[in-house]
This record gives C-alpha cells, sequence and structure tokens, in this order.
C-alpha cells in the first residue's frame, strides 16, 4: 500500500475508532439510565449498521482487508453488537443484566478496541518508514529489516538475496529536464519496482536515485531473474515533461547474497561494489558480487 493509500486508511480508521466510542459511551448511558434503546442497536445486522461498521464493510476499509488484524476485529466487533442487543432487550424489561454479562460485553469492546488501535500504530508505525515522494521503505527502517533476515538466514531458515539499484545518469535527468522530472522518474521507478516484487521482498529508499531490495527466499538465479525483468520494465517506460523530447531512463543493478558470515553493512558494500562493475561495463545492466569486487 503506498503512502498516500495508507494516509487515507489511517484517517478514516481513525474516524472509525472515534464513532465506536461515541457509540459505546451511547449503550453505557442506555444501561445506567434505563433509557429506550435505538432499535437499530438490536437489529441482527447492527455490527454492519453501526458506524463503524460502515466504515469496516463498506469500501474505505478495503485497502486493510489484507492486515494480520483485521478478520480479528470483525470477530470481536460482532460479538460485541450481540452482548449489547442481549443486555438492552433484558434492560428494557426491567430485568436488571447481571454482572457476568455486562463484563462479557465490556471484555468484547476491549478486544475489539484493542485490534483495532493495534492496526492504526502499525499504520502509523508504517507511515513513519515510508518515503513520501517513492512509497518506499525508508532507510531508517532499512537496517532492523536486514539484520532480521541476517538472523533467519543464519539460522538456515532461508536464503535472502539483497540488490542495490542505481537510476542511471540521473543527475542529467534533472539538469535537462528540471527537478520535477527527477521526482517522477523515482517515483515511477519506485512504484514499477513495488509492482514487480513479490509479496515478502522489500524496497527501500537508500539515498538520493539509490535503492536497495531485500529478497527473502532468493537465491542468486532467482534475484537475477528479478532484476533483469525490473530492469528490462523500467527502460521501456517513456517520459514527457512540457515541450521537450520524450526520454528513457535506464537502471544498473548489482545482486548478493545476506551473508550470516559478515555484518549487514559489510554485504550492502559488497553490492556496492558489483555496482561500479555493473556501471563500468556501460550501465543499464544487473552484475553479480564476485569475491574479486573488493
Amino acid at each position: 500500500m503506498d503512502a498516500k493509500l495508507m494516509s487515507v486508511a489511517l484517517a478514516q480508521l481513525e474516524q472509525a475508532l472515534f464513532n465506536h466510542d461515541q457509540w459505546s459511551e451511547a449503550i453505557n448511558q442506555t444501561l445506567i439510565c434505563r433509557l429506550p434503546f435505538d432499535e437499530r442497536d438490536v437489529d441482527p445486522e447492527a455490527h454492519k449498521h453501526c458506524r463503524f461498521g460502515q466504515w469496516y464493510y463498506g469500501p474505505g476499509a478495503a485497502t486493510l482487508q489484507h492486515h494480520p488484524g483485521f478478520a480479528e476485529i470483525a470477530v470481536e466487533h460482532r460479538r460485541m453488537h450481540q452482548l449489547a442487543a442481549e443486555l438492552l432487550r433484558r434492560s428494557a424489561h426491567c430485568d436488571a443484566p447481571s454482572l457476568e454479562d455486562y463484563e462479557r460485553f465490556m471484555a468484547a469492546t476491549k478486544r475489539m478496541r484493542l485490534e483495532a488501535q493495534t492496526m492504526k500504530h502499525e499504520l502509523e508505525d508504517a507511515l513513519r518508514n515510508i518515503d513520501p515522494l517513492t512509497g518506499a521503505e525508508n532507510r531508517t527502517s532499512m537496517l532492523p529489516k536486514l539484520r532480521e533476515e541476517r538472523e533467519l538466514v543464519k539460522r538456515d531458515v532461508h536464503s535472502c538475496a539483497l540488490a542495490m539499484l542505481d537510476i542511471d545518469k540521473f543527475k542529467a535527468v534533472n539538469d535537462d529536464y528540471g527537478h520535477l522530472a527527477g521526482d517522477k522518474v523515482l517515483s515511477t521507478f519506485a512504484a514499477l519496482a513495488i509492482s514487480d516484487l513479490r509479496s515478502n521482498d522489500r524496497l527501500f529508499r537508500y539515498g538520493g536515485e539509490e535503492f536497495l531490495i531485500c529478497a527473502p527466499g532468493a537465491d542468486l538465479d532467482k534475484g537475477t531473474v528479478l532484476l533483469e525483468r525490473l530492469l528490462a520494465h523500467f527502460a521501456a517506460q517513456i517520459f514527457e515533461f512540457a515541450n521537450l523530447p520524450p526520454f528513457h531512463v535506464t537502471v544498473s543493478a548489482r545482486l548478493t547474497m545476506l551473508d550470516p558470515a559478515i555484518t549487514v553493512e559489510e554485504t550492502i558494500h559488497r553490492a556496492d561494489r558489483a555496482l561500479y562493475a555493473a556501471k563500468a561495463g556501460g550501465r543499464n545492466r544487473m552484475m553479480v558480487w564476485t569475491p574479486d569486487m573488493t
């Protein structure tokens, strides 16, 4: 999910949580003061019709459907409404709800809110770690992620390919077409990379026009296929700005394996050495690190 979609999803989730808190207060007020209840709150589909439910089951939450905690929110939200409906019916018939029933309702409410708040905090953390221009993860989150992967490689959980990519002659794009054109080139590359990568691969903006790809479970052969496809895909893009002639931009890439015997920083340095070889070989190409690139 890109930064803009994530920001919108976060804002809508915050509003949905605010609406939920208002609903919870109204339910407690109805129970404590023995007020007439809202018929919508005892409807079998109340969980879909409340304002939180309208968000959850509507298009606004669609971008969050693959989040690990998304389904759990629905379970607790529906259970909470079922328990609330039972409490309201009993209260309306002057049958005071038992403490046990009320505690079950409150527990479901707390669990539902905890799931939703956890999702909210994870979205906030993700946004802090996303480069706003490209939508790639930023350098702040890169080293911790790579160190986690290094530990998995060290325990033989899986291999992990690491690639450094550099947009060729990027300064010339800025000089000839302007910085807005340069920004477009960067954001287009990142969008293509994110689209081409597998679901568990990670794209980081390393700095300027450099990016880093972390590909868990990939070996050199798989990493080579991934990079060659991405380079060809990007080289085929046509950029047009104002009345200037259209142009193409290419990328050079360097590939190595995340080595558990050395630090993450040293592995990145290996990829950097392969970059120089790729650039010396004519750019717009992928190069694999070898021990002689020291």
